[in-house]
């Protein structure tokens, strides 16, 4: 739980930063949900080499991949389902729209 709220954080502050962006240049150059994910992906990136390439303790090597699912495959794939899902509904409303 800790770690998808962790990557949320990231994904704002991707969000964030892109609307910023577009409020100072006063056009849209980012897309501020796939600025989001690109920093959350970076973001996974960073901490799955930091999982693989740690010493685990004694008797836990077997617990690595198991770490790296829960830590970082799990709330970046739920972010990603969560954007596509976003994705989806705008796409359906505008459909419905015309």
């Amino acid at each position: 739980m800790g770690a998808l709220i962790f990557y949320t954080f990231v994904f704002f502050i991707g969000f964030f930063f892109a609307h910023g962006f577009t409020l100072l240049t006063k056009r849209d150059f980012l897309n501020r949900r796939w600025t989001g994910l690109v920093c959350v992906l970076m973001m996974a990136a960073l901490h799955g080499y930091k999982i693989l390439n740690t010493e685990p303790p004694n008797g836990h090597a077997d617990e690595i991949m198991q770490a790296l699912g829960y830590y970082v495959i799990l709330p970046v794939s739920v972010i990603v389902v969560a954007l596509l899902y976003l994705r989806w509904r705008d796409q359906d409303d505008r459909s419905n729209s015309h």
